[in-house]
Order: C-alpha cells, then structure tokens, then sequence
C-alpha cells in the first residue's frame, strides 16, 4: 500500500451497528497507526468518538418493519443520497457498510455506481437463514466481501459466489469486569439482596412507541405488588429524550442511565431484566442476568413476517440453544400482565434464575464467547481486501 493514510468508509445507521463501526475503528488505528489510517462515513456518537464524523443524524434511520421502511422511504433515500455524496468527497479506499440492510444496499447500489473499481464491504449478513433467503444472491451482486457474525451464514452466501469471513460478534467480546454493580446499588440505596429490575425498551424510536407502554403497564403492575422493587432504565443514545420524557411522566420512581460503564454497572447489578429483543439481550446474557425478552411490530409488518420468518426464535442465544432459554414474548404476548408475570416468576425464585443463567452461558459458548476478537478480525479482514485490489 501506499505511503499516504488508508481511507477507510464506515457506515452504520442504528445503535448496534455505530458499536460494530467504533469497534472496527479502534482496530483499525490499533494495526495502522493513527496517522495510517483516515477514517470517514456515517454513524452515531460511538464512531465520532473514534473520529468519523458524520453528516446527518443516524436516530431517524433507525427503523424496523416494512411499514415503517415505506413510510420513511423518501428518508432513506436522501440519506443513501447524501452518504455517496460523503464518498464522492472523501474518495475512500473501501467502504464497509455495517448492518441496517435496507439503508446500506441502497449506499452500496450508489457506490458501486460512482465508482466500480471501491471494494465494498458488507459487515453483518441480513438473516437469509430466518427470511428472504433471496438476500443472499442480492447481497452476492451488491458487495465485494461479507464479514459475518455468526458461523452458520457463510453457506448460503458463498453459494451465491460472494467472498465471505466469519469474523464472530463483537458483543461477545464485551468486557464486564469493570462494572461495578455495588456502585449502582449504593446510588440507589439498594443492599446486596434488595430486587432490582432492569428495564430496556429499545433503541429505536419505533420500539419505543410500540414496546414501551406494555413494558410501562407491567412495571408499574410489579411495583404496586412489590413497593421495594428498584427500577433501572439505560437510555440508548439514539432515543435517550425519547425515554427520558417518558420515565419522567411515571407515577413511580425509576433509575434512568446512559452510557456503557452505568449500563454494564446495571446489567451486572440486576436481578432480572426486561428487554426489547435485540443486541442488548447477548449483553445481559453476558453480564449473567436472567431475563424476559419482548417485542412488538407494526400489526402488517407481523402478518407478512409471520408467512416468512423460518425460526421459531428471535433471540441470538435462544436459537443457538434451539430452546426458549429466555422466554420471548412477542407481539399480543407483549403485554403487561403477561410480562409482569414472567418478570415476577424470576424475582421470587432464585433457583429459577440460576438455572437460566446457567443455560444462557451454554448457548453463549455456542455463539463463540471467548473466541478471537471480532474487530481485530474484521479490520485484518478489511485490510486484507484493500491490499489485494493494491497488489
């Protein structure tokens, strides 16, 4: 490679996907040098820590659902837009696109477009194994190499002739031995054994609309019958006023945190967690913390869904284990006395919680905990396709 900085391109459009791109960054600077390598792109506060700087606001993009995808299409679009803009700038000598599959196939269809000859990078797979296995030949036209997290994707995309590295989860990856549950508890004036319930709606504007009040009803339902229950609420970055303004309105008193020290002091520090499907459920599965797994979409987006989906899990470490380690309580099953009663089962029996907890670290071992590290894979792996398009 030249003497000049490599100018790599990331892209992410939510909360999981701006973790994976800081990630990536830090391994990144870590193998080239700060002066080796220049970093530029899209994604949240994470990323602009690390020093990529981005154009717009990622929490508007942060969408799940077909219903809402139609509805922000216009959105989505002049974001696509204006991310091939940032590259026809910035002139990058790859671009890896992280997740989000319908923002960044449409980044990716503009980039290839502006210029052929850009390696494109595709970091996480969409779900071929789940749904729309049509993805993977999709995939295979837009992007140059895949970066999977999981072990069991390659097939299906090199089927389909697509260059593909199981680089494993980032999440799996995350350190807890610095959190400091006792610091959490003594802020809320909780001893050691006193029931802490940790309530995680979501990252998304849309899950908050839609999961939130269910997840409102059922706390509130626990704490009428349990008044010395404490209530912790992390606030994702992409929707912290969101739930800031919802927790103030709560006729009871909540803990609300932000940042990843005060949550990982929380996830270490409770009994059990109540959680929006999604990353966060292999970060408290991590930290050891039973849980209720929820999640509701827009009533079209299930009904289509519903006829598509292949798994009868949505949780990462229920469908290594093939088992409802975790009970997932979708769509009318979230609701707030059905969630106030599973939370309730796991605070009265201590035996039931170890028992999950146990089966929880099982299937992590599945998922690849204590691999290699999944950034520094993913930034040799990127390294790697930009020197064989040099060489």
């Amino acid at each position: 490679m030249s003497a000049r900085p490599l100018t790599v391109m990331l892209v992410a459009a939510e909360a999981s996907g701006d973790d994976r791109g800081a990630g990536l960054a830090r391994a990144l600077k870590a193998k080239l040098g700060e002066g080796g390598v220049r970093l530029v792109g899209v994604g949240g506060t994470r990323m602009a820590a690390e020093g990529v700087r981005s154009p717009f606001d990622i929490a508007d993009l942060s969408i799940f659902g077909l219903a809402e995808g139609l509805l922000a299409w216009r959105k989505v679009v002049r974001r696509a837009d204006q991310t091939a803009a940032l590259a026809a700038r910035e002139k990058p000598d790859v671009a890896v696109l992280i997740d989000s599959w319908g923002f960044t196939l449409r980044v990716a269809q503009r980039l290839r477009r502006q210029d052929p000859k850009l390696p494109l990078v595709k970091y996480v797979a969409p779900q071929v194994w789940a749904s729309r296995p049509g993805r993977a030949k999709t995939a295979a036209q837009a992007f140059d190499l895949l970066l999977t997290i999981h072990a069991f994707d390659a097939p299906a995309f090199e089927r389909e002739g697509l260059e593909t590295v199981f680089v494993g989860d980032a999440t799996l990856a995350i350190d807890f031995s610095h959190a400091d549950p006792a610091r959490l508890r003594a802020e809320l004036g909780a001893g050691p054994d006193d029931p802490v319930l940790l309530v995680l709606p979501g990252s998304r504007p849309s899950e908050i609309e839609r999961i939130l009040p269910a997840f409102e009803d059922a706390v509130h339902r626990l704490k009428v019958e349990r008044p010395d229950l404490h209530v912790v609420v992390p606030a994702a970055p992409t929707v912290a006023e969101l739930v800031k303004a919802r927790v103030a309105g709560w006729p009871h008193r909540a803990h609300l945190v932000e940042g990843d020290a005060a949550k990982r002091d929380a996830m270490k520090a409770a009994t059990v967690a109540l959680a929006c499907s999604g990353t966060v459920t292999t970060e408290l599965a991590l930290a050891g913390c039973p849980m209720v797994v929820a999640y509701r979409l827009a009533p079209v987006t299930h009904a289509i869904l519903k006829r598509l989906i292949r798994t009868q899990w949505v949780t990462l470490f229920n469908i290594a284990a093939q088992d409802f380690v975790a009970p997932e309580m979708i769509q009318d099953d979230c609701n707030g006395p059905a969630l106030a009663r599973e939370v309730a089962l796991r605070l009265d029996d201590v035996q039931l919680r170890r028992r999950q907890v146990e089966r929880q670290n099982a299937a992590l071992l599945k998922m690849g905990r204590g691999g290699p590290d999944p950034s520094e894979a993913a930034a040799d792996a990127v390294i790697a396709a930009v020197s064989e398009r040099v060489g």
